[in-house]
């Protein structure tokens, strides 16, 4: 059973910092991609950024581009996603998602992923 589970997000400052952090578990093959999306109220989801696993090639959407950095430990089965300089419109619920069909296709298209993680709110507020 595949099972991606989120964690690290909370309240942060504008210009602060935080780090998510993705632990991917079940997939039979060791090739898939995984992205992160938000969704703030009100909003579609958002493509954030995505990293395939085997070899750590990344994509990241323009609104994030320079403020986060996606990353993964291959060992842990964990993927990262750092992120600096957070604005007040990076609030949102944060979603990791994997997809072994994606593998090649550096996707940020949330319709296009089947696996998905529970969610983890970013709140950026002084």
């Amino acid at each position: 059973q595949v099972q991606l589970v989120e964690s690290g997000g909370g309240l942060v400052q504008p210009g602060g910092s935080l780090r998510l952090s993705c632990v991917v578990s079940g997939f039979t093959s060791d090739y898939y991609m995984i992205g992160w999306f938000r969704q703030a109220p009100g909003k579609e989801r958002e493509g954030v950024s995505c990293i395939s696993s085997g070899d750590g090639r990344t994509r990241y959407a323009d609104s994030v581009k320079g403020r986060v950095t996606i990353s993964r430990d291959q060992a842990k089965n964990t993927v990262y996603l750092q992120m600096n300089s957070l604005k007040h419109e990076d609030t949102a619920v944060y979603y990791c998602a994997a997809d072994p069909r994606l593998y090649s296709f550096f996707s940020i298209q949330s319709s296009l992923y089947d696996y998905w993680g529970q969610g983890t709110q970013v709140t950026v507020s002084s």
